[in-house]
């Protein structure tokens, strides 16, 4: 018998600069087995920096400029971590972040980028716009450009841009050719006698000339003092209105770099040596803008993080392996393309200077040819690791069993529960006991359910919240208020270190869930397996004070079906898993069945609904069948059906998840289409669902009222897209679809 692959060693990629997504993709070609690498970011796509000034002008869309970092991961098998990284403990190898449980490491690599520089100048945090993180630059910008169209009136549109280094006038020119012949001054503020002051005095003048061009003005030696809401202060003592303040000044560090207590230059920047390895620390790596090479500084440029990105990979690998380590050495100039605005770009070596269209079209050329690196990735993958890491301590020849060997281990198990202990005490509340007594108040009769999920996301912390969601909501499906629930873990083998962190992560997720209900985490079980699996058994009370239960067959002729959320995470996922989905609408996805249902199910009771069900596997139609008695059936308004973005373009394209066609074949028979209707958003009624929506009846005179209650409460989606009316007996339909009931 073959030994079971154990995951031994976690590398951490805080950030998805492009040294890391170049990193991951050279380490998914030649891979490590034992390894577990996980990427922390706080959004789904990272943009590639040399094509935000085309993506402002127009010439470039999102898609084109922005790597989609959950397609990425999912093909390099590196679980996507959506979160901000606040802070860094060197000594515990623990990295905290924003809004949910700090994440440990055995090696980590920081490749984030800067910030604005703002505190320098009072006004400017509070007033101004900042170019940097870039990672937010185009939604800032469309806001930006929002204002700039819903200007009314004969007066002009100042626009008003600090800086004058090539990230500004790329900028500005690029904001110039986007507005031509918008009502619009546009004005290029910068406090030095020259623009672009490190590079030559021939690329100056080029660029100077495409600045008077698209009627930028340009005012040097304006050094900006004070920022107020519509003026600038400046070192002369002159000011300058505006109405809108781009900021585009030098870069800063993340502040919790320097926290760190790791060694920083006099700007708060990471200092490496020239391995990218922290100066004290061999465990910890910096690349790209956040990092500098002390012994060869430079300035912060994207060319220098790609040129990073071989020398980072192969000592990342050096470290986890115990092999020699490779020096960066950086090249003291680097071909500079400043892009003009109109298709013309401007290009610097040393020296030498050219400009013109073909220059930007030899631009373009480079940064397409960068990004299809991240569009098309390669389908036949390794079949086995070039690498094995050592064997951990545990680690052993013989094959893991299937019996008391396969249970997570009592190291790991009880780290885990101490530190939830610690963290929910009032929640996490198991015992030494082999039972524990379910809490209920005296004569309730307690209800209980089961759920399991496989592992469909890779973030542990954010699948034990879906995992607990989804089982949560079969009892607010029957208008059940949770009391407690145990848990039952699958773990993937590993070292006892990498389960003790996973159990937390899965557990954590979980109880944030349960801490947010009062429902209490009494236990479970817990084992090693091939892959994740999580579940739940819930146990609850009704939440009406006497009692009084939602049932799916409740409902009568003339009530209306309500639908809180979305459909669509079926096919989203089934396309995430096949490359084909956006890494946007996965986190809406994701975002969708974090939500859960008890407030729901609460204002459902409060209005008066006769019949509830979860939309879960069986899909919306599959749901609804259950809760149509004998003498019922339904009529249901396809162009009401709420859809999650992405689904319903997934489903033209052919995408369908596993189950898709078993509730097909189980279920379709029961349609009836009165008129021609739109096929994809038809077959949507068949996809499964993980923590859907609820599927409420509800009397007509009520139904308007609850749906408006639903949409104050947070379900934004909630929509009345059917009704219950009597069975035609001379048909064997049970469901008529209609293009629209309106």
């Amino acid at each position: 018998m073959k030994a079971a692959v154990e995951q031994r060693r976690d590398l951490v990629l805080v950030g998805g600069g492009h040294s890391h997504v170049l990193a991951m993709r050279m380490l998914a070609m030649t891979p490590i087995e034992g390894l577990r690498i996980t990427l922390i970011s706080p959004a789904s796509h990272s943009p590639y920096s040399g094509m935000l000034p085309g993506l402002i002008a127009g010439h470039y869309t999102f898609e084109q400029t922005h790597i989609d970092l959950a397609r990425l991961c999912q093909w390099a098998g590196v679980r996507f971590v959506a979160a901000e990284v606040i802070a860094l403990d060197p000594l515990n190898r623990r990295l905290s972040l924003a809004g949910r449980p700090p994440l440990s490491y055995d090696i980590v690599s920081i490749d984030i980028g800067s910030q604005p520089e703002l505190d320098s100048v009072p006004g400017a945090r509070e007033h101004a716009t900042p170019v940097k993180p870039v990672s937010g630059l185009w939604q800032r910008w469309l806001a930006a450009e929002r204002r700039v169209n819903e200007q009314r009136g004969a007066e002009e549109y100042c626009i008003a841009v600090v800086g004058g280094g090539a990230g500004s006038v790329e900028l500005a020119l690029a904001i110039a050719h986007r507005l031509k012949g918008k009502s619009l001054v546009l004005d290029l503020w910068c406090g030095a006698p020259v623009i672009l002051q490190n590079y030559n005095a021939r690329a100056r003048r080029m660029v100077m000339m495409a600045l008077q061009r698209h009627g930028i003005r340009v005012h040097l030696n304006a050094r900006v003092t004070e920022v107020e809401s519509a003026a600038l202060s400046f070192a002369d003592g002159t000011h300058a209105a505006y109405d809108q303040l781009l900021w585009c000044t030098g870069a800063s560090a993340a502040p919790w770099i320097a926290a760190s207590g790791l060694a920083t230059n006099e700007h708060g920047f990471l200092a490496v040596r020239d391995t990218l390895q922290a100066m004290d620390h061999d465990d910890i790596f910096g690349a790209g803008d956040i990092a500098t090479q002390v012994n060869h500084p430079r300035p912060k440029a994207g060319v220098y993080a790609v040129r990073q990105a071989p020398v980072l990979t192969h000592n990342l690998r050096a470290v986890l392996l115990d092999t020699p380590l490779r020096l960066h050495r950086p090249q003291r100039r680097f071909l500079s393309l400043i892009s003009l605005g109109d298709k013309r770009a401007t290009a610097e070596w040393g020296p030498l200077c050219a400009t013109g269209r073909w220059m930007w079209r030899w631009k373009d050329r480079i940064d397409r040819a960068f990004m299809t690196r991240f569009e098309t990735l390669p389908v036949n993958m390794p079949l086995t690791p070039s690498y094995r890491l050592p064997a951990s301590d545990s680690a052993s020849l013989q094959p893991v069993c299937g019996g008391c060997g396969a249970k997570v281990g009592a190291d790991a198990l009880s780290g885990a529960l101490a530190q939830l202990r610690q963290d929910y005490p009032q929640h996490c509340c198991g015992t030494d006991d082999d039972a524990v007594v379910v809490p209920a108040p005296a004569g309730a009769r307690v209800l209980q359910s089961l759920d399991v999920l496989r592992q469909m996301v890779s973030d542990p912390w954010q699948m034990g919240r879906i995992t607990a969601n989804h089982a949560l909501s079969d009892l607010y499906a029957c208008g059940v208020r949770p009391l407690s629930a145990l848990a039952a873990v699958i773990l993937p083998y590993a070292s006892s270190t990498l389960l003790q962190r996973e159990l937390q992560q899965l557990l954590g997720g979980a109880l944030h869930e349960f801490a947010a209900v009062d429902c209490q985490l009494n236990g479970g079980h817990s084992m090693q397996g091939p892959e994740l699996s999580l579940g739940f058994t819930v146990n609850g009370v009704p939440i009406a004070p006497n009692g009084a239960l939602l049932t799916k067959t409740g409902a009568s002729p003339g009530d209306q079906l309500i639908l809180t959320k979305p459909l669509g995470t079926g096919v989203l996922f089934a396309g995430h898993m096949q490359l084909a989905a956006d890494g946007r609408d996965v986190s809406a996805g994701i975002s969708s069945m974090l939500q859960g249902n008890g407030a729901a199910a609460e204002l459902a009771l409060a209005h008066g609904a006769t019949a509830c069900t979860d939309i879960t596997g069986f899909g919306l139609l599959g749901h609804l069948l259950e809760m149509l008695a004998q003498q019922h059936a339904a009529r249901l308004d396809l162009s009401a059906l709420p859809l999650l973005n992405g689904a319903i373009e997934q489903i033209r394209a052919g995408t369908v998840s596993t189950m898709h066609a078993s509730n097909v074949r189980a279920n379709e028979r029961f349609l009836e289409c009165t008129a021609s209707v739109d096929e994809a958003r038809r077959q949507m009624l068949f996809d499964p669902q993980t923590s859907g929506g609820l599927l409420i009846a509800i009397p007509a005179r009520c139904a308007l009222a609850l749906c408006e209650a639903l949409q104050s409460s947070g379900y934004t989606e909630a929509r009345i897209m059917g009704e219950v009316v009597a069975l035609n007996t001379t048909s064997t339909a049970l469901v008529q679809l209609h293009p629209s009931l309106q």
